[in-house]
């Protein structure tokens, strides 16, 4: 019967995914059968504790962070939980060799959310979005070389810069909430009283920088990952496009979107690319 427990954990984990981001469910669909379900849990334990800093309004959200690792520790410990999202994580972690610094870093930014309101170093920006993306998308490269630690540490650069430029993407398209409704500021140097073209413009010019980069490690995927990890590259790479066309009041004002239409077109255009070994 504990199997059976597993399998419910894993499609909770599942659930969370396609409920909380279309786009990346989609993505994580594009991959392998025999990888999805770890890529799915780690999603799960990665959004759960995102929304308890940024979502969770009117509740304690200290204790909570704090109750979900310290659960999550208990269930490596007693090799089980009761809680469906860190049950399946957790044999993730153990099956791919998940470092516990990675878990570590994440929780630290996310705590770091409930504490600061801006960083105004490179430094300091830099930290939290190590924390926050590239040690995620250091836990998806573990699943994806599956034990080949060679393969690892030959993509391990490119895989925290594709983490970085989701990241920079998301703060960019979120920067009206993170400063109006959540009191953040993640770039250093200007908040959103003096964000204009130029600062978008640099803005964009970095986080095409990281891209550039990914791009190289995503064609060095093993055949399982590939598919999958292209996907999520060109649907982020469009929002970036959407977002340098839109002007930098309407960013400030609103949540720019790729609509289902375009998300469509996206995915059919990154299949025929991947069959043609165009990556």
């Amino acid at each position: 019967m504990k199997k059976l427990f597993d399998d419910v954990s894993f499609k909770c984990s599942v659930l969370v995914t396609k409920s909380y981001s279309t786009s990346f469910s989609l993505a994580v669909h594009m991959l392998a059968p025999s990888i999805r379900d770890a890529i799915y849990s780690v999603y799960g334990f990665v959004r759960f504790a995102d929304e308890i800093v940024d979502s969770f309004h009117g509740f304690d959200k200290e204790t909570l962070i704090n109750d979900f690792e310290e659960e999550y520790y208990k269930a490596q410990k007693l090799g089980i939980s009761l809680n469906p999202i860190l049950n399946s994580f957790r044999q993730t972690v153990d099956k791919y060799n998940i470092s516990d610094d990675m878990i570590q870093s994440f929780l630290k930014s996310m705590k770091m959310d409930l504490i600061k309101s801006n960083y105004h170093t490179k430094e300091e920006y830099d930290e939290y979005i190590y924390g926050s993306a590239d040690v995620v998308g250091l836990m998806c490269l573990k699943v994806f070389v599956n034990g080949d630690n060679e393969k690892y540490i030959e993509l391990k650069e490119e895989a925290m810069r594709l983490g970085s430029a989701f990241q920079k993407v998301n703060f960019l398209r979120d920067l009206k909430d993170d400063n109006l409704v959540l009191n953040r500021n993640y770039f250093p140097g200007f908040d959103l009283k003096s964000f204009d073209e130029n600062s978008k413009a640099l803005i964009i010019k970095e986080i095409e920088e990281d891209f550039s980069v990914a791009l190289q490690g995503i064609r060095k995927l093993p055949l399982e990952a590939k598919f999958g990890v292209y996907t999520a590259y060109v649907y982020y790479k469009k929002l970036l496009r959407k977002l340098e066309n839109t002007p930098c009041h309407k960013i400030g004002s609103e949540r720019i979107r790729v609509s289902n239409y375009s998300k469509g077109i996206l995915f059919a255009n990154s299949f025929v690319t991947y069959k043609l070994k165009l990556v």
